[in-house]
């Protein structure tokens, strides 16, 4: 009977990253499959592409508020019975959204989903960081990492495909069954938790934790990072499929699903930034990250396809290295209650995601692709430059 913390040589690690890496998978997907359909919805239900967008931010919205409440219910009652209620609950409103005849339910039952998705976001790191080794706690992040950014990639490429060869509810009927096999696979394969320890500190000071990151400038200026990635890079990937389908390229849906594979650059992009940063300084890194998702923006003004799918690669090139950096200084820079450190990451790097999709959608309207990408691409530079405005003037006081 194995009584220390799993490691590579166990077999229970492996379970587990199977086991979280297909959870993960399913629950980004599922997060991330209307970001393609939004043309057909605004079709299919005759409304602006504003209002269809709400199908995303909401979700992303209800997630956030799903984050701060499910993670304190996952501090008191366990890891496991958390991802797995996420899974199965997400799982049956999959089933249950392609009936509904009117947008408005569609969006309250997004929102509903969005929450239920916190379950796993909430409660899966915790549970690695409980029962896998320390040693090797980096190498199963970095897999589970990966397998986010994998699940958004086939979210976006799977639904965009099948959509344009059969219909968006037959799309979700699909991903429902694989959130079946999801469930099983997770319940009969994930260990059970056996370091699990319940919080008994009073909610009170719980909330007190999270107030004292409000004080760290470093950790308010890698929230503010973290929302302003997302604002841009989702902002960008909300409004392609609108920009492809028009004149001149008047590319099918599924023709378009192939372009998001420029997103599986995240999948090496998390991973090359944590070696470099043994050798280079992370707060420079970190910046080099943001300017090379600016340039990438730029590039996507081109006029050919060639040069859209090139700055699209390096976009996601760009985002995955500076949004890893700033997850490893919010976990370098909080002292105590890195867990709510970790979590108000998320909040803001969620809400950025939320803002990204619907807040735009006057910019599209009106400036179409060139105001969208003018924006996206501008926002995380100058963002860079007050920072570092501020912490030069900071240095000289």
């Amino acid at each position: 009977m194995i009584t220390e913390k799993y490691t590579i040589k166990h077999i229970q690690f492996w379970q587990i990253i199977l086991s979280l890496g297909a959870a993960s998978l399913f629950i980004f997907a599922t997060m991330y499959f209307m970001q393609p359909l939004l043309p057909l919805l605004t079709e299919s239900f005759q409304i602006s592409v504003s209002y269809a967008s709400l199908a995303m931010s909401m979700t992303t919205i209800g997630l956030i508020f799903g984050l701060l409440a499910i993670g304190f219910m996952s501090d008191r009652h366990g890891r496991t019975k958390f991802i797995h209620l996420s899974i199965i609950c997400s799982t049956i409103l999959l089933f249950i959204i392609p009936l509904l005849k009117m947008f408005i339910f569609i969006i309250i039952l997004r929102f509903v989903q969005g929450f239920l998705l916190a379950g796993l976001l909430s409660a899966a790191l915790a549970y690695m960081a409980e029962e896998i080794d320390p040693k090797h706690f980096g190498f199963a992040t970095t897999l589970y990492i990966s397998c986010n950014s994998i699940g958004g990639m086939m979210g976006r490429f799977v639904t965009g495909y099948i959509a344009e060869q059969y219909t968006w509810q037959i799309t979700m009927y699909i991903l429902a069954i694989f959130g079946v096999f999801t469930f099983l696979l997770v319940l009969f394969n994930l260990p059970t938790s056996r370091y699990f320890t319940g919080v008994q500190s009073k909610v009170k000071e719980d909330l007190k934790g999270f107030v004292v990151h409000f004080k760290n400038p470093t950790l308010l200026l890698m929230f503010g990072l973290g929302m302003v990635l997302q604002i841009a890079f989702t902002g960008m990937w909300t409004y392609l499929p609108f920009h492809l389908l028009e004149a001149p390229y008047e590319l099918s849906l599924k023709e378009i699903s192939y372009f998001y594979f420029a997103y599986s650059l995240g999948v090496i992009g998390a991973p090359i930034a944590g070696l470099l940063t043994a050798r280079f300084n992370i707060s420079h890194l970190r910046v080099a990250g943001v300017f090379i998702l600016c340039s990438g923006m730029m590039i996507t003004l081109g006029s050919s396809l060639v040069l859209i799918t090139i700055g699209l690669c390096i976009v996601c090139l760009g985002f995955f290295i500076s949004h890893a950096l700033a997850t490893a200084t919010v976990s370098q820079t909080a002292t105590h209650h890195k867990g709510s450190a970790s979590s108000l990451y998320l909040v803001a790097y969620y809400l950025g995601v939320s803002l990204g999709t619907t807040s735009l959608a006057p910019l599209w309207e009106s400036y179409q692709w060139m105001g969208v990408i003018l924006f996206t691409a501008i926002l995380p530079a100058i963002y860079v430059f007050l920072v570092k405005g501020y912490q030069t003037m900071q240095t000289k006081k």
